[in-house]
């Protein structure tokens, strides 16, 4: 038996991954925006005789001080984890800004994980063979870092700014296993491939066009997960980082996980970790 955490867990590829773990048998807490979708979570468990084994964490994970109170429940409740799965993301068809200044995409895509991860690290550490699992789009070469306007004041677009985040989460994972070199939890950096998510969370006209594609070439959830569960159940060495496409390894030399831009944006954004998880990192 054993315990998980997935952010993003009631739609999509999280919700797959959330009833996988369930019906074998695992505890898992969901953290999701959306109420209405956190009790069909909890009656999913209910009708899985799963009840105990599942809880569901309302939060608005564009914001920095949600990701802090999720953090702080998660760690009130359980002692060790055996995994974290990062699945939330969301398109903003008009540039929206947090409350910490950030443009949304980049808070839920990149600044929420790397929250996570990290404000996790020391309960991960105690787990039985703990896994860090961020589906992204590592792999994809497109987009890049606005180093001189990470919040897109300038000429936003919502697919600039999903490939921006996409390139700071594929960094993100390279500057945690930097920070832990001795850590025994794995970072791994998934990319999928195109799945049939849903849509619910896309506007017209892109709302239609994208379930017309998934019914002619996307993959059904259950066969995109089935290559993470494998990872996150038998993942290769003994810690650091990990990047797939589906079942095949990339190369660390990409240029998109360059250590150097990794140190880089790790060191733009690691003030926004709160003192009372120093012992969580080591930056």
């Amino acid at each position: 038996m054993r315990t998980y955490v997935v952010a993003g867990g009631t739609n999509g590829m999280g919700r797959g991954l959330t009833l996988h773990f369930l019906h074998r048998g695992d505890h898992v807490t969901v953290v999701g925006s959306d109420p209405a979708r956190g009790r069909r979570f909890l009656d999913e468990a209910a009708a899985l005789g799963a009840a105990d084994r599942a809880a569901f964490l309302r939060a608005d994970l564009t914001s920095a001080a949600e990701n802090v109170r999720v953090i702080k429940e998660i760690r009130a409740r359980h002692d060790a984890l055996d995994g974290l799965v990062c699945t939330a993301i969301r398109v903003f068809s008009r540039r929206v800004e947090t409350p910490d200044g950030y443009e949304a995409t980049f808070a839920l895509y990149y600044v929420s994980r790397f929250l996570l991860a990290y404000g996790l690290a020391d309960l991960l550490e105690r787990g039985q063979n703990p896994v860090i699992v961020n589906i992204c789009g590592v792999g994809v070469t497109k987009g890049r870092i606005h180093w001189d306007d990470l919040s897109l004041k300038r000429g936003y677009g919502s697919i600039k700014a999903m490939l921006q985040g996409g390139r700071a989460t594929d960094l993100l994972g390279v500057a945690y296993a930097l920070n832990h070199p001795d850590a025994r939890t794995r970072y791994l950096l998934h990319h999928p491939g195109f799945t049939d998510s849903g849509t619910d969370n896309l506007k017209q006209p892109a709302k239609t066009v994208i379930k017309l594609l998934a019914r002619l070439a996307a993959q059904p959830v259950d066969k995109a997960i089935a290559p993470i569960v494998e990872l996150m159940d038998d993942p290769p060495g003994k810690g650091g980082l990990l990047a797939y496409d589906r079942r095949r390894p990339l190369e660390p030399s990409l240029p998109t996980l360059d250590p150097a831009a990794a140190r880089r944006l790790y060191d733009l954004t690691s003030h926004l970790l709160p003192s009372d998880f120093r012992d969580s990192y080591s930056g």
